[in-house]
């Protein structure tokens, strides 16, 4: 009996985290202000489906623009944060005090203030009445406090921080001194325009990762979420240390559309630590791995923890592309984690869950090759099958595919009522089987097929295809029920359509509030970027950082990656992207201009939000390691030691693809090259988590150690060897760049190195890469990409740079001087320093196979 008391205490601590964290952790007892906390979020979930769908054209109702939407969702979140988050953590729960209504209140009605009067502010830009200003001043005060109850203090001294730079410019040390801002200026800038607040990150925020948070709140209302985790045991839980392995996958399934590392320790912790536990981990150890998967699960796109949507905005390519770089590094981090956890495991000579069926090797692998199969049939029906229905029908494509998807869901229904229902407990006593198991829940695939087809056939907006799949989603939460009675031939309440509706009602209403922290992160965040655009801090800040580095580039990442660290240590992952991102992707991505390397921008923006997610494990703060110490019993701080320490191997892939950029998939043209790609990346991150674990086959001496993460490097980086060796490009004579440029393929990229005087006389040199177009001379292609040049003295200069050109935007400039061009040389590819590397992987196999082969006989001979 105290051993139940004490896990249902467990649990509720643990829900009272997240709520303390993301969602709220007042629970009023009043019928109003609890009608209010469940109403208002509902309330808002239902603007942001109007907003996102295309209702308001089709009714001409309600259509408002991006701006104003901005302000009705900061207005809503605000509001939210201070009646659902207490003052302090002391503050009364049960209740909302009257200064908190009154500060909400306050809070919605400044937020709300540019939609309210929009067409009066557009009509004076610049130029505030004294109302726009005691509302500007209001509001920034009462979203920094919100701020601070949502999120903690860090975030709130963070923007207060760049506001005193922005208003005491003159009073800062000479090297970051400005001229300081006026209250007049401050304010339009902060919260009467679309540079600060109300910025970019704000509208990321409302058009699209609202919609995906809801999506994922709807598929865990439904039960998605125990499928995923149950799907993931039944394939995995017989091997060795199954359950580990089990909760890498599950977590990575469940962050596939979470938002946050602590609310995916808690959803799939209660379930995977016990697990791990009962086959022997130790309670850190299993803590640590949940941690170490959980925070990981935001490194998955489609929503990587809100980051991919900013990443459309700041780095200027579409959403697909995001996807396509971040895809490979996430799923090597995840084969990795799972290795990992087996060399854990063989290391402690654990054994998975008992299998209630065994089967042969010969049926195992009948059964995996027709599961690849049928996956592959099933894709491939899809993609083409539809695009076939598209080209065929036309306009009336939407209902076609309507009407089919609903045989799909019917038809994918009654499969699961063939099997018994998954069970809802957070014990799993025996192996589930995985063909019942998963055949329960393949429904829940549809609406993720859905989004994926909007976005990569029908090519919709991020907001848009989430909109569609959510809209299929709460189809699916309506008849689920009641046509899961009707198959099962059963009645009561759990086949009631108004279970359906209060599942979805539920689902909107913790969407919404799980979106609470992240509405006012951003619109604080935008503090920074708007300190950035108003104070021109970038430009010190790359100085700077020059200047403490000596402009080595593994000094600027290594300063970048400590700075990500930190912050991230109080920061959300979200805020913390966008903070370091605007301070120091442009930074990194400048520095290695200078030092001769091309850093494209989405490497560097993926390298600032690595780190700052690996903070989320970080000692002494990581709140997740706190979480999962909660459900395992261990302590926190070695917890987080632990789960940083699994998570070395997503600290290196960083630096691995700022100087490897094929491992974003950059610079992959044919599918060969993919296959290379993604198997020489695999074995690397084997190899470095085998290294880094000191456990091959057996325990690894040190040299063995040492050859692991030589592999590791050598198959991550080629070129790291044969760059030595042939160098990979070779200067020419600037003098000859017409000439030069005639001769290029359309579409290669002409890499030049330039040197110039900055603004404060200080003289640079940098390396440039510009994409040539197919006009008929050099001349022409040099004119298309906006630059001129003149000879003068055997010398070549830039002597006009068209404005807003691709030459203006790569920070050509007039009079610099054109010092050499870097052309491609002849000579063999890096690749084949895989073979050697591969070679030293097999001697390594080898080797130790005898050695373990030794140590089991010698302990059969004691046994004996």
């Amino acid at each position: 009996m105290s051993e139940v008391t004490t896990q249902i205490k467990t649990e509720e601590e643990l829900q009272e985290m997240i709520a303390e964290t993301e969602s709220g952790a007042r629970n009023p007892t009043g019928s109003f202000p609890k009608k209010v906390l469940f109403g208002v979020p509902l309330i808002w979930t239902i603007f942001q489906l109007w907003y996102a769908s295309p209702l308001p054209f089709i009714f001409n109702f309600f259509v408002i623009n991006d701006t104003e939407a901005r302000a009705i969702h900061l207005a809503f979140a605000v509001f939210l944060a201070f009646t659902a988050f207490p003052t302090f953590k002391k503050s009364p729960k049960n209740y909302i005090p009257i200064q908190d209504w009154a500060m909400g209140l306050a809070g919605a009605f400044c937020a709300g203030y540019l939609y309210l009067f929009y067409n009066e502010l557009s009509s004076r830009p610049g130029l505030p009445t004294q109302m726009d200003l005691i509302v500007s001043v209001c509001g920034l005060i009462l979203l920094l406090e919100a701020t601070r109850r949502a999120l903690g203090p860090p975030l709130m001294i963070v923007a207060l921080i760049f506001i005193s730079y922005t208003f005491g410019g003159q009073y800062m040390p000479d090297v970051i001194a400005h001229q300081s801002a006026s209250l007049s200026k401050g304010m339009s800038h902060y919260w009467l325009g679309t540079e600060g607040v109300f910025g970019v990150a704000l509208g990321v925020s409302t058009g699209m990762v609202f919609m995906f948070v809801l999506f994922g709140a709807l598929l865990e209302a439904g039960g998605a979420g125990n499928y995923f985790i149950r799907t993931a045991f039944a394939a995995l839980g017989h091997l060795k240390g199954g359950p580990a392995k089990a909760a890498v996958v599950s977590s990575g399934l469940t962050g596939l559309v979470s938002g946050s590392s602590i609310a995916n320790v808690v959803t799939t912790g209660t379930f995977t630590i016990p697990l791990m536990k009962k086959v022997g981990f130790k309670a850190e150890k299993a803590g640590a791995i949940e941690v170490a998967c959980s925070t990981n699960g935001q490194l998955m796109p489609p929503v990587m923890g809100a980051a991919a949507f900013l990443m459309v905005e700041y780095v200027g390519i579409t959403y697909i592309e995001v996807i396509k770089h971040a895809f490979l590094p996430a799923i090597i981090s995840y084969v990795a984690l799972v290795y990992i956890v087996h060399l854990e495991a063989c290391k402690m000579g654990l054994k998975g869950m008992e299998k209630t069926i065994t089967k042969t090797a010969a049926q195992r692998l009948m059964s995996f090759v027709l599961s690849f199969l049928t996956m592959i049939i099933l894709a491939g029906g899809t993609y083409y099958g539809l695009g076939w229905i598209k080209g065929v029908a036309g306009d009336a494509t939407i209902y076609v595919v309507s009407v089919l998807l609903l045989i799909a869901y019917l038809f994918l229904l009654w499969v699961a009522c063939r099997v018994p229902e998954l069970e809802q407990t957070t014990e799993i006593n025996e192996l589930p089987h995985l063909g019942k198991t998963a055949q329960a829940g393949y429904y829940f695939l549809l609406p993720v097929v859905v989004l994926m087809w909007c976005l990569t056939v029908e090519r919709l907006s991020p907001a848009l295809s989430a909109f569609w799949a959510t809209v299929l989603m709460i189809f699916i939460l309506l008849t689920q029920r009641p046509l899961k009675g009707i198959f099962r031939k059963g009645q009561g309440k759990e086949f009631s359509f108004k279970s359906g509706i209060m599942d979805l009602i539920d689902g909107s209403v913790a969407g919404a509030r799980n979106m609470i922290g992240i509405g006012v992160a951003t619109s604080a965040a935008g503090i920074i970027v708007g300190t950035v655009t108003l104070t021109g801090i970038g430009l010190v800040m790359t100085e700077f950082v020059e200047f403490i580095s000596g402009g080595s580039l593994m000094l600027i990442l290594l300063f970048t990656a400590i700075i990500s660290l930190i912050l991230g240590m109080g920061l959300p992952t979200t805020a913390n992207y966008i903070v370091v991102s605007t301070l120091m992707a442009p930074v990194i991505v400048n520095l290695a201009a200078q030092n001769g390397l091309i850093v494209p921008l989405i490497a560097a923006h993926l390298f600032v939000f690595y780190f700052g997610i690996l903070a989320d494990d970080t000692p002494p703060v990581g709140l997740a390691a706190f979480a999962a110490a909660g459900i395992s019993g261990g302590d926190p701080i070695k917890t987080g030691i632990q789960g940083f320490i699994y998570d070395i191997r997503t600290a290196i892939l960083p630096f691995m693809f700022i100087f490897n950029t094929k491992l974003l998939m950059i610079g992959v043209d044919h599918w060969y090259q993919l296959v290379i790609v993604i198997v020489s990346a695999v074995l690397a991150m084997l190899s470095f988590a085998a290294g880094t674990q000191g456990y091959f086959l057996v325990k690894c001496r040190v040299w063995e150690t040492v050859m692991l993460l030589l592999i590791a490097l050598i198959l991550f980086r080629p070129g790291i060897v044969w760059d030595k060796i042939f160098p990979p490009l070779l200067e020419e004579p600037a003098t000859q760049i017409v000439e030069y440029v005639g001769d290029m393929d359309p579409g290669s990229s002409l890499r030049m190195t330039v040197a110039g005087e900055k603004m404060n006389g200080k003289k640079f040199k940098k390396t440039l890469m510009l994409t040539i177009g197919d006009e008929a001379t050099g001349a022409e292609r040099l004119g298309a990409v906006g630059i001129e040049t003149r000879e003068e003295g055997g010398k070549i200069y830039i002597d006009n740079v068209v404005f807003g050109s691709v030459a203006e935007k790569s920070g050509i400039d007039f009079d610099q001087e054109i010092l050499h061009l870097q052309v491609p040389s002849h000579r063999l590819p890096p690749e084949l320093m895989y073979f050697p590397a591969v070679g030293l992987y097999i001697l390594l196999y080898v080797i130790q196979s005898r050695r373990r082969k030794k140590e089991e006989e010698a302990e059969l001979e004691a046994a004996a």
